[in-house]
């Protein structure tokens, strides 16, 4: 597979990075401590590393403002599934509408948590889009132009939660094994990405991936997981203690990711 064209245009990301780099400065020792922490080979059937940010209570740590890549299906560079009829969902993982098809590869449970960067409290109604590429590397609605699964919008609940499933991604070569997310006000403003609150990326920790990519299917991610790092990403090179998931459970029954975003509201 050729390389997607992920975050390369410096000209185009440095605006919006720079607010970010100085930020990132106050997580460096905590990105290298959460690095370390998932940097040895994993063995056994259950991942459990990652980290996780932001509390019930008190201020929290603000998610940065990322690149959505080449593949948004926000309307933004080429087709907007936003305003398609089906895409509000937690199951992911068929396509919606008048297409039909189911990406396959281990089950993966995503859940994310909305809070207020000033007081740590939840976020009910913000609402995310999350998309990310299937087991083969590949973005419905762009390499795979007759599907659109692997995408889907969630309101929070009272909790400022929302829970998507779907499948593990695969590691595609030149990146880090991640999703994408815009995060907005309310349901209602997530049909543009120019009324997201924030654009950003979650980057899944090194373990879980080594017990994924072990199975059936993702054999390419192997290869491409090994010939890169975290420090070495387009994305999370800069850092990224605000952005990797705690990834707990096994291949059979299914691993689930849990990440606090921190939302300046």
């Amino acid at each position: 597979m050729s390389e997607h064209e992920h975050d390369l245009g410096l000209a185009h990301d440095l605006p919006r990075l720079m607010g970010r780099r100085s930020l990132l400065g106050l997580f460096a020792g905590a990105g290298a401590l959460a690095l370390a922490g998932c940097a040895s080979a994993a063995t056994g059937t259950t991942a459990t590393t990652g980290t996780a940010t932001g509390t019930a209570t008190g201020s929290a740590a603000e998610i940065p403002e990322e690149t959505a890549g080449p593949y948004p299906g926000d309307g933004s560079n080429g087709p907007n599934v936003l305003t398609e009829s089906g895409v509000v969902r937690s199951d992911i993982r068929s396509s919606f509408g008048s297409l039909s098809g189911t990406a396959q590869g281990v089950p993966l449970t995503i859940t994310l948590a909305l809070v207020d960067t000033a007081t740590g409290a939840p976020l009910p109604g913000a609402t995310v889009y999350l998309w990310h590429c299937d087991r083969d590397g590949r973005y419905s609605l762009y390499d795979v132009e007759d599907q659109n699964y692997l995408r889907g919008v969630q309101a929070a609940d009272a909790d400022g939660r929302v829970t998507f499933t779907t499948v593990f991604p695969a590691a595609y070569s030149g990146r880090w094994p991640h999703a994408h997310l815009e995060v907005y006000p309310d349901l209602a403003s997530a049909t543009t990405p120019e009324n997201a609150t924030v654009t950003t990326q979650l980057a899944l920790p090194q373990d879980a991936c080594e017990l994924v990519y072990a199975t059936t299917g993702y054999e390419s991610s192997v290869r491409n997981l090994a010939r890169t790092s975290l420090d070495r990403d387009t994305v999370f090179a800069d850092g990224y203690a605000t952005q990797l998931a705690t990834v707990t459970g096994d291949v059979t029954a299914g691993m689930t990711a849990t990440l606090t975003v921190g939302i300046d509201a």
